[in-house]
């Protein structure tokens, strides 16, 4: 059990590398940005073997 949460955190760590390699944490914060960046960080080292996972999303606009 304690390798496997080892494994986890050097996984996500690594995830963390790459999406600030990508500037992925500069400019603003949209919907589509910060799913960007959740699925890099949990993409991990895939990130490194051709993996480029982009996120789109749309907000609901307020009503009139």
């Amino acid at each position: 059990m304690r390798i496997g949460a080892i494994i986890l955190v050097i996984w996500l760590i690594i995830g963390v590398i790459a999406g600030a390699q990508r500037h992925d944490y500069s400019g603003n914060v949209s919907c589509s940005k910060a799913g960007t960046i959740l699925v890099t960080i949990v993409a991990g080292p895939l990130n490194y073997v051709g993996v480029n996972p982009k996120i789109g999303c749309k907000t609901p606009q307020p009503s009139k």
